[in-house]
Formats: structure tokens, sequence, C-alpha cells
């Protein structure tokens, strides 16, 4: 879900870029000492998930795990998923540095979201309920993201505008899985390690 480089306008690339900025901050801001370690691991999450991706267009379709990121980090999402994405760029060439901050912000925004809807139902549900919501919290990652990416693309020209119809359908599927992995690693974490869901609060 990396938009490339060259694509989009400097209008779309400036506010892109502050969003995230301002995103960035506020995340370390609530960002303790001690639960770096963690943050570290949901970056990892995060930065191996995009790995295998098929290119479609200016963008790309792929795992990308940031309702799990976000539904765990809440504002910390932010520095964790530049990190990453810092780190693709740097490494893999994914992406690029001009659109760093769009795309940091089209993948941290939903992940934010996501956390004020269902953290919550996460941490304090039964079994059941934590997985519903932790699918919901993954399909609203991947939707929300592409979603972000396709107003982008519109906003940049509308010459995008059937690129952006297909980055929406081809991301649908996806939304599905995600939302089932997101679902499995919420319900493992809260048998193993239930602390993990108290990082972002």
């Amino acid at each position: 879900m990396h938009i490339s480089e060259g694509i989009l306008s400097a209008p779309v690339l400036v506010t892109g870029a502050a969003l995230a900025a301002g995103g960035v901050a506020l995340g370390l801001k609530k960002m303790d000492y001690e639960r770096i370690p963690e943050v570290a691991v949901l970056s990892s999450a995060f930065f191996v998930a995009s790995l295998i991706h098929v290119p479609l267009g200016p963008s790309s379709v792929h795992l990308v795990l940031n309702g799990l990121v976000g539904v765990l980090l809440g504002w910390i999402a932010f520095p964790s998923i530049l990190v990453a994405l810092t780190l693709q760029t740097l490494l893999f060439q994914f992406g690029g540095f001009t659109v760093l901050g769009v795309n940091t912000f089209n993948m941290a925004a939903p992940a934010v979201v996501s956390y004020y809807l269902f953290n919550y139902l996460v941490r304090r549900g039964n079994y059941t309920v934590s997985a519903g919501a932790a699918f919901l919290a993954g399909a609203l990652g991947v939707g929300g993201g592409a979603m972000l990416i396709a107003l982008c693309l519109v906003t940049t020209g509308e010459e995008f505008i059937s690129v952006a119809k297909v980055i929406l359908l081809a991301h649908m599927p996806v939304m599905i899985i995600e939302g089932l992995i997101t679902s499995f690693c919420v319900l493992f974490l809260k048998k193993v390690k239930p602390e993990l869901l108290e990082v972002g609060r």
C-alpha cells in the first residue's frame, strides 16, 4: 500500500507530511520508555508483513497489520509505522522519501481510529467479543488505508480515478485476511502475554 514517488502533487505531499509529523509528535509524547521493546516488536511485524507485495499501478497490495498495530498502540502507531516505512524505503526502495509522510499518515491514521473504536473491546471483552473487535480493527486498518490512498490519488488528478477504484476493489479480500490474522494475534496475546494489550494506554 505504498504510493510511489513522482505521482502525487506537491499540496498532497506537504499535507501528508504535516499530518504525519503531528501524529508522530503526539505518539512520541505518549510513548513510555519501558514500552519501547514492545513497540519495536510491532514495528517489526508491520515491516515483515509488507515485504511480500504485488505491484498495482502507483501502489501495491500486501499484508499491512496496521489494524493490529493501531489497536495495541494507539497514537504510538505513528512513530512505529514511520520507522518501519523508513527502513523499507532505505532497504528495499518501497515508496520513497518524498512520499514517506503521506504513506505514514495513510497507514497510521486508520490504525489510530481502530484503537479508539476497538481497543476497549479487545482488552476487556471475552474471547468472542475480542476476536470480533480485532477482526473489525484489522479490516478497518486496511480498508481505511486503501481509501486514503484512493483519496490522495484522486486529489492529485482525475486521471487516477480508475486506478483508485482498482485499489479499493483489490484490497477487499485483503481486509478479510487482515481481520482474521489480527483476530488470531489478539487471542494469542490474551492467552500468553495480555500485558501487551495495554502498551498504548
